[in-house]
């Protein structure tokens, strides 16, 4: 079995930081790519950032000079710094990867979300 662990979410001031962590476990090959996406109450899933195994990332605009997104790919994890966070930036945060890996012998491949983890930017 393949999972997505996320941890690191949390309340925080507008103009603070929080970094957010996800390790998939399993018998992984490759994890590529790996990103991150957000759901506020009320709207639909929407795109952060990702990041491919040779390092290209990719963010929304919304994002763009706040966040960083960066992976360790010898433990198939990826992070997100968030600095200078805004109210607007709260929402549920998923990881996202594309999976390659082995059921015992059995290679297979898939996309793969983590639980959620819920980030709060209030006074």
């Amino acid at each position: 079995q393949v999972q997505l662990v996320e941890s690191g979410g949390g309340l925080v001031q507008p103009g603070g930081s929080l970094r957010l962590s996800c390790a998939a476990s399993g018998t992984i090959l490759s994890a590529n790519p790996m990103g991150w996406y957000r759901q506020a109450p009320g709207q639909q899933r929407e795109l952060v950032a990702t990041v491919t195994s040779g390092g290209t990332t990719n963010y929304a605009d919304s994002v763009k000079g706040r966040f960083t997104i960066s992976r360790d790919n010898a433990k198939s994890a990826v992070y997100l710094l968030m600095n200078s966070l805004k109210p607007e930036d709260t929402a549920v945060y998923y990881c996202n990867a594309h999976i390659d890996w082995l059921d015992n012998l059995t290679p297979r491949s898939g996309d793969y979300w983590g639980q959620g983890t819920q980030v709060t930017v209030s006074s």
